[in-house]
């Protein structure tokens, strides 16, 4: 895709390069968009000259990289195809552990992040998962089903490391997150916010949690570096933005027996309720806790210095054994995200999209930031869940959606949910076509394949299961 946008360095440098014929018009109105209305209409995170990490930038990665681009840009080419060398370029401090337990890697944003794990391949739950079609079998193992399914009955250890994470600080801090985001962030020390970053148009730019930490500290949970240029432009003057990522890691460790595990390797007071933060120790090691969820079940997100990485995953390994913990992967990740209805920024929902239309309406507070004026305006489309007839019917994302006839809307988020025994699609429909019980086909390989839309969460709708 073009790199597209004004430099992260040179104020008022506007760059529009890697340009093919058939990009030519939209980048010409996405760019002058940007430069008179301050943002496109169009979504443009793909083509942002910013998405790029330094790693990515290095002579010898863009060679590689471009030499595989340029052989395979007319081939059919899988969408979980991982990406040739120069690998790896970024690991967690977990990563010799993975390939002990047989992680199956991909690469995004630099980033080794496990897929699945060989290890897991003879769980009981391994039975439970039904085989897909060839397309969507690649780059996937049934193991990836059985460690949702761990979760959900044991405890899951999921390396977050990847995850952006950057520092705000200085005077002003509070002030300069709160006038830029869609949820209240003056909180109490302590207490986690999710919230987003909007057009002034009402689009989602990204979804951001923001842990403060102290009076003017904050701990800011991102998508990646287009975020972290994007706060570093608006910081004012006194406001820190400090990307950590590089310097710390962490690991989500959930599931109902989330907290037997934690308590055996922490004498501190665990206690501390949902969307909450608390500094604790594991073992020996210091670490930041955040109660928060993102597969739906109890458990903590919990970050450390990249120093102490491997003894914070040895510790909870430990203490895992007698609870049946396994180690889990993306595929696994993105099930569970599915069943609850969690967003994915740049994924569900784009600058393209409000958050009323996406259902994250209670991230919008009444204030003065940067879309506040346009998010109340009524649905135009949904975003909502489709059940696919065939549990095996899975697909990939970004298929068109059929009312009759007619392409009504696409794709965005996929995957097989082993808890409820159904293939999942997300997808936006418009207004009219999102309400439960609607029947919509979703072409795949040519096949128009049936499904219903659906209410949701599709699992645990009362969240008993992240506040036990």
């Amino acid at each position: 895709m073009p790199l597209l946008g004004e430099h992260p360095d040179l104020r008022g440098y506007w760059v529009a390069e890697a340009v093919w014929v058939p990009h030519s018009c939209g980048v010409a109105r996405a760019l002058a968009e940007w430069l008179v209305d301050g943002h496109p209409s169009l979504d443009v995170h793909g083509c942002d000259l910013n998405r790029v990490t330094e790693a990515q930038r290095s002579p010898a990665y863009v060679e590689q990289r471009a030499s595989r681009n340029f052989a395979e840009v007319y081939d059919i080419v899988h969408p979980l195809d991982p990406p040739a060398g120069p690998r790896p370029m970024r690991t967690s401090p977990f990563h010799l552990r993975q390939q002990e337990l047989g992680a199956v890697f991909t690469e995004i944003g630099g980033w080794e992040r496990p897929l699945w794990f060989e290890s897991n391949a003879g769980l009981r739950e391994v039975a439970r998962i039904p085989r897909r079609g060839e397309w969507a079998a690649r780059h996937w193992s049934p193991a990836a089903g059985a460690e949702a399914l761990a979760t959900r009955d044991r405890v899951g250890l999921y390396d977050m490391t990847p995850l952006t994470r950057v520092e705000v600080s200085g005077p002003g801090a509070c002030a300069f997150l709160d006038g830029l985001t869609s949820n209240e962030v003056d909180v109490a020390v302590g207490r986690v916010v999710y919230t987003l970053m909007l057009t002034e148009a009402g689009g989602v730019l990204s979804d951001l949690t923001v842990t403060r930490l102290d009076e003017e500290l904050f701990r800011v949970g991102a998508n990646g570096e287009v975020d972290v240029d994007r706060l570093r432009r608006v910081a004012p003057a006194g406001v820190a933005v400090r990307d950590v990522t590089a310097g710390t890691c962490g690991v989500g460790l959930w599931g109902p027996r989330a907290l037997d595990v934690l308590s055996a390797v922490s004498t501190d007071d665990l206690s501390f309720g949902y969307f909450r933060a608390r500094r604790i120790h594991v073992g020996a090691v210091p670490v930041l806790a955040l109660r928060v969820s993102c597969v739906g079940e109890l458990g903590w997100e919990l970050y450390t210095s990249a120093d102490r990485g491997l003894a914070l995953w040895d510790a909870l390994w430990a203490a895992g054994a007698g609870h049946g913990m396994v180690a889990a992967g993306r595929h696994a990740f993105t099930s569970l995200r599915l069943e609850k209805g969690y967003r994915a920024a740049g994924l569900d929902m784009t600058s393209e999209d409000r958050p009323t239309e996406a259902g994250l309406a209670f991230a919008v507070k009444p204030g003065e930031y940067p879309g506040a004026a346009a998010v109340s305006a009524d649905p135009r489309r949904r975003l909502v869940p489709v059940l696919m007839d065939d549990p095996t019917d899975v697909v990939m994302g970004a298929e068109p959606v059929y009312s009759g006839d007619t392409a009504v809307g696409h794709v965005t988020s996929a995957a097989y949910g082993p808890t409820i025994d159904a293939a999942i699609a997300y997808a936006w429909l418009p207004a009219d076509l999102a309400a439960p019980g609607t029947p919509v086909a979703v072409e795949y390989f040519g096949a128009r394949l049936p499904g219903v839309v659906a209410a949701e969460p599709l699992f645990d709708p009362e969240g008993k299961r992240l506040r036990p």
